[in-house]
């Protein structure tokens, strides 16, 4: 018969002060910041807690004190390759100003998701983080109710209270079909997604808008969620009949690969000799050599940073409800004729 293994408990710091030969308080000044120790003592205690295998409840002493440093980062497509690059950045960010970035994926069952968010307010986490995408404006709500400090990324829920990080969506819109224009592009078409989120929207209606004071009309298909296949079925849906388009802006990297692959390969079309395309999101594949995607970069570095200053900042507080804009920066590759 096998003998049974004890079951492994974390070492405690009263483990800790008995192995040392000191009070308990004694270790828990030592692990406290700026308390007072003498240098004997504090070799002490860290030899012993080394012996050991100690480490800082910090979770324990965050309840205790209501200071948390859990950051809740709350997303809904956080498998697509911008959200993806996003969420690196901010946990990144985060670990280098000491916080635990604690990721809740919101898409699907939307019970789980809130039950996840009610675990991190019970950990008194310190803020949360939306992504852009579908998280439900009802979990900003219950994060704003909470206290917690909330800083929405790419959103327009007209909340009163969240700190907001935007990109300009407007003048990228606008922009691209500019671009194309210059390509000498006149039947234009627009290639989106059902997901409605207020980034795509604003894309969509800027660049309409900058068609139409150009007398010139836009074909608009959302044939499916934000992916590769959604791009690829636009691309069938355009490109099929014998009004073709001879430009398209995709309102993502990520539906403007699809759409390309449909055009060359399901329908022998040069890019851009006889079609331009740009997308948006400057995603790792958008730079690949079988696609060269003209694009808008979205400067994720940068938001990432500053929103990890906002939490890093004691006086961050005072930035609720301020707004913060990012200027998306076109990316000419060779997806677009010169201009």
């Amino acid at each position: 018969m096998s003998e049974e293994k004890p079951s492994r408990s974390f070492v405690s710091a009263q483990q800790v002060a008995e192995l040392a030969g000191v009070s308990r308080s004694a270790v828990s000044r030592t692990f406290t910041q700026g308390a007072s120790v003498s240098d004997t003592m504090r070799r002490k205690v860290q030899q012993a807690a080394e012996e050991l295998g100690y480490h800082v409840n910090h979770l324990a002493r965050s309840l205790i004190q209501e200071n948390s440093r859990i950051v809740c980062v709350i997303g809904a497509e956080i498998n697509t390759p911008y959200q993806a690059r996003m969420l690196e950045a901010l946990v990144r960010g985060m670990q280098r100003i000491g916080r635990v970035a604690m990721v809740i994926n919101s898409a699907g069952d939307r019970g789980s998701a809130e039950a996840a968010l009610r675990q991190t307010l019970n950990y008194r986490a310190k803020a949360t983080i939306v992504l852009s995408g579908a998280p439900p404006a009802a979990l900003v709500r219950t994060c704003i109710n909470s206290g917690q400090q909330v800083i929405l990324i790419n959103r327009d829920d007209h909340l009163d209270g969240p700190t907001n990080v935007v990109v300009d969506n407007d003048h990228a819109g606008r922009e691209a079909f500019h671009m194309l224009q210059r390509a000498g592009c006149r039947k234009i078409a627009v290639v989106s997604s059902t997901a409605g989120t207020p980034s795509l929207v604003a894309r969509e209606q800027a660049f309409e808008a900058a068609a139409r004071e150009a007398g010139l009309g836009v074909r608009i298909v959302r044939p499916g969620p934000t992916s590769y296949a959604s791009g690829f079925a636009a691309g069938e849906v355009l490109l099929s009949g014998s009004d073709r388009p001879d430009g398209a802006f995709c309102v993502t990297d990520l539906l403007a690969c699809g759409f390309m692959d449909a055009a060359r390969f399901e329908f022998g079309i040069d890019i851009p000799g006889e079609l331009c395309v740009i997308g948006f999101d400057d995603i790792d594949q958008a730079s690949w050599s079988s696609y060269a995607l003209t694009t808008f970069r979205q400067p994720v570095e940068d938001m990432a940073g500053h929103i990890t200053s906002l939490i890093g900042d004691p006086a961050a507080d005072s930035a609720a409800g301020q707004r913060t804009c990012f200027h998306a920066l076109p990316v000419w590759r060779r997806s677009v004729r010169p201009k």
